[in-house]
């Protein structure tokens, strides 16, 4: 049975995703061993995650549905998708990894002349089909039925191909360590193709995925060039990309 101060600590994590010992000690007023113990009790429950100075949520181990992540920071999306599309020529060659706030970059695009998208998703090719000044351009490989996403080691041979100047990717949650974060194996190998024939890799993420979590690293915050994100981010977003030598945009809302 839970302690009253475990209980609150468990409620506190559930309502901001993650927490820190020291910030814990100071609220409870206790000490930093105390709370140690306290977030040790709830991952023996399996209710939470430790990591090196406080713990967060376990993770799920897929995404919410499309429609669901659709209407989440729906604002901020949009604006990170202004920010990221002011950042991409008008012509030569873009890597997409297809997500809802990426796709907002496509919808936000002018003055494309000459640009080729290449895509891992069906459903944003479509959409992508009738933009003018754009060429959409996609992998061959398996589609997931629940968001068009295309699967395989087909698609990751087909964009080995490319060299382009720029990767717009998303994540499912980037870590304090700085580690990105999504649930599914399969396509994590995709984006990990188009970070690794980049040129400049633009990470586009809303900030609620820093106060999140997913069960499957695919790279590292310094693998990024550029971090779009929006005024919301915690304060050691702008450290650990000033460690690893990424530029920091964040857009208000």
């Amino acid at each position: 049975m839970l302690s009253q101060r475990q209980q609150k600590i468990l409620s506190l994590i559930e309502e901001t995703s993650r927490v820190r010992v020291d910030d814990l000690a100071v609220r409870f007023a206790t000490t930093p061993q105390t709370i140690r113990k306290d977030l040790q009790v709830l991952a023996d429950l399996h209710r939470i995650v430790r990591f090196h100075g406080g713990a967060t949520l376990v993770g799920g181990v897929e995404y919410a549905p499309p429609s669901e992540r659709e209407g989440a920071g729906r604002e901020a999306k949009r604006a990170i998708g202004a920010a990221v599309a002011a950042r991409l020529p008008p012509a030569g060659a873009v890597f997409l990894n297809a997500g809802t706030t990426t796709a907002q970059a496509v919808r936000m695009l002018t003055g494309a002349r000459q640009l080729r998208i290449i895509v891992d998703n069906v459903d944003l090719a479509a959409e992508m089909r009738v933009l003018p000044g754009v060429e959409a351009v996609v992998p061959s490989g398996a589609v997931r039925r629940s968001d068009g996403a295309i699967l395989g080691a087909e698609a990751v041979d087909y964009l080995r191909q490319f060299r382009p100047d720029h990767a717009v990717i998303g994540a499912a949650a980037v870590a304090e360590d700085g580690g990105l974060l999504d649930f599914d194996l399969a396509e994590v190998q995709v984006c990990r193709a188009m970070i690794a024939h980049a040129r400049h890799v633009i990470l586009a993420v809303d900030s609620s995925k820093f106060r999140s979590t997913a069960p499957v690293r695919f790279g590292s915050l310094a693998d990024v060039g550029t971090l779009v994100t929006d005024a919301g981010a915690p304060d050691w977003v702008a450290a650990l990309c000033a460690e690893f030598d990424v530029e920091l945009v964040a857009v208000p809302v």
